[in-house]
């Protein structure tokens, strides 16, 4: 029973996936330039990380301007980083939802619904954390909260 369960945890780990792709990347300089590729390609084809990369951007600036500390920049890189990811998982899960059938499917309806699910979940998420995280400080630099007394 044991070395059932051992072979199962295992056998992931031994399939080679270069016998099952047509190409793979043999060194870490090109499997760079394909993530890169992805990225270019997400820009170029997918408006809402035109849209995402503008935001970025802003809040990135707006922090600056505010000089929030290192653990708030390290917070908002995160979270910025893992609304991104989202963004690119949906993009790939639908490719290849689009790729396996050009038929609707109920469940290809469900695939991508529910990838685009998460990216909604990771943007919610991120505007509460920048709320959270800015808010206070913008507040403050534009004399928007009565002093203590």
């Amino acid at each position: 029973m044991f070395k059932r369960m051992f072979d199962d945890l295992l056998s992931t780990m031994r399939i080679n996936p270069d016998e099952y792709s047509m190409i793979t990347s043999p060194n870490r300089v090109q499997s760079l330039g394909y993530a890169v590729a992805g990225w270019i390609y997400m820009l170029r084809h997918q408006k809402n990380t035109r849209i995402q990369a503008v935001a970025s951007i802003a809040i990135m600036l707006l922090a600056l301007w505010l000089g929030i500390g290192l653990i708030e920049w390290a917070i908002l890189i995160l979270t910025i980083t893992v609304v991104w990811m989202a963004e690119f998982i949906n993009a790939a899960v639908e490719a290849t939802v689009n790729l396996a059938t050009m038929e609707y499917h109920p469940m290809a309806k469900v695939a991508k619904d529910v990838a685009s699910a998460a990216v909604l979940l990771g943007v919610v998420a991120s505007v509460l954390i920048g709320l959270l995280i800015l808010g206070p400080p913008l507040l403050d630099k534009l004399n928007l909260i009565p002093p203590t007394t």
